[in-house]
């Protein structure tokens, strides 16, 4: 055991694909991994992976990169970026002397078709294939891939399954011409016979989360992808997070009052809290002993050591005036409700943030105040910062570009509480099967 400890002195390594704003890769660095290489194609995703400090760097280089480091206020400092598509990199395979101990990324997903993948097409803008490869140049000890819930659908699972198996064998490469089901049949057959060298095989689970049940202050409904190489033999189900946090105690935190002690502060909240009690279900006659889901309005008071942030007044909101000097904490005119559809409610956890801008049809980003003369409506569009809190982004991560492209960014991440909780447990894995636990 101590042998192990000595061939391996330095911190664990990651690489990350398709980084986006930075929310898994921050995630992950946080959980005690350092990076190889970043690689992210959006212009203002790289631009704010920059201004955290990142350093670019050239996809022909093939000397190995040192890890990225870090410090408050420059999370990202001097981790390797690759800008670009992932697809003009040209190979992996000078990281596999590095033993790279976490692949994480989440492939982008919107180009699925659910009436292509029935008829055994796919969209090229599919970029699960380019993790694959990642996968096969660099031989990773573990890999995590978030994506949205809708991958589980019934009318989808045949290929979901499909993607898993691909992962579990991703040295096992489609025959040119071969349709995704030909190559299925293979992969389906070599995994029954376990004929494969556990070198070149990988353990794939799939875990369906809601963010807000590890402690974001979102309801996000997700499914992480986690994969072990087979030769390690972790243990994943010792390892595997639980959600330590429910709707529940949060609904029992309220009838007990420390919800609203935490909150007592706040002008008007007494009357907030009447209305708010008016329409609460029962307590629970047996606790779950779980921690309360954390709503917008803790958010915005400040969790995990975050500052409550300053009130957004109705000349911020008409002036699009950023208040008290809070990076991104700026009013924006216009929000309303959409028939059919509600606000965002300061006392529930906020709705999902989506990758749109301010204004995306079905009441996102717009919150309901506890003032209903506010501006004439009782309602304001979130802050870009507000917004950020929601995903658990830290007050001094920088986001480039304007409050669309924020808001997007945002929108397309990984909230940082959710990836680290899964990251840590990763880690945790990795080191109890290689005896450093």
């Amino acid at each position: 055991m101590s042998d192990q400890g000595e061939r391996k002195p330095r911190g664990r390594t990651s690489v990350e694909l398709f980084a986006g704003g930075g929310g898994l890769a921050m995630a992950v660095h946080n959980a005690g991994f350092r990076p190889l290489l970043v690689n992210e194609f959006a212009k203002r995703a790289l631009e704010t992976l920059t201004a955290n400090g990142a350093t670019p760097r050239d996809a022909e280089d093939t000397s190995m990169p040192k890890p990225g480091g870090g410090r408050p206020g420059r999370r990202a400092e001097s981790w390797p970026l690759v800008p670009g598509d992932v697809r003009r990199i040209p190979s992996f395979e000078f990281l596999r002397d590095a033993e790279v101990d976490l692949l994480a990324g989440g492939p982008p997903c919107q180009p699925f078709s659910l009436g292509g993948v029935a008829k055994g097409d796919e969209d090229e803008r599919n970029m699960f294939p380019e993790m694959f490869r990642a996968i096969r140049e660099m031989r990773p000890k573990a890999v995590i891939c978030e994506n949205v819930r809708g991958l589980l659908r019934p009318s989808f699972k045949p290929y979901f399954e499909y993607i898993k198996r691909e992962m579990s064998l991703p040295f096992v490469q489609r025959e040119a011409g071969a349709t995704w089901e030909d190559h299925d049949e293979v992969l389906k057959k070599l995994l029954k016979a376990r004929s494969v060298d556990p070198s070149e095989r990988y353990e794939v689970v799939h875990i369906p989360v809601n963010a807000a049940d590890y402690g974001v202050p979102q309801i996000r409904h997700r499914v992480i992808i986690v994969a072990f190489r087979a030769d390690l033999g972790v243990k994943w189900a010792k390892h595997e997070p639980v959600d330590e946090y429910s709707d529940a105690a949060l609904i029992d935190s309220m009838h007990d009052g420390t919800y609203w002690k935490r909150h007592d502060d706040e002008p008007g909240i007494d009357l907030v809290r009447e209305r708010v009690m008016a329409t609460l279900p029962p307590a629970s006659l047996v606790p779950d002993g779980k921690k309360p889901w954390r709503t917008l309005r803790d958010a915005i008071a400040g969790v995990d050591g975050n500052k409550p942030l300053p009130p957004v007044k109705v000349e911020d909101v008409r002036g699009k005036r950023v208040v008290d000097g809070v990076p991104d904490h700026m009013g924006w005119p216009g929000a309303r409700v959409y028939t059919g559809h509600t606000p965002n409610e300061l006392d529930r956890p906020a709705k999902t943030v989506k990758a749109g801008v301010h204004g995306v049809p079905g009441g996102e980003s717009v919150m309901r105040l506890d003032d209903p003369t506010f501006d004439g409506t009782g309602y304001r569009y979130m802050t870009v910062r507000e917004t950020a809190r929601v995903m658990t982004f830290p007050d001094d991560w920088t986001l480039a570009g304007p409050r669309g492209e924020k808001m997007r960014q945002l929108g397309n991440a990984v909230p940082v509480q959710l990836g680290e909780v899964f990251a840590r447990a990763v880690r945790a894995a990795l080191d109890d099967a290689e005896g450093l636990a």
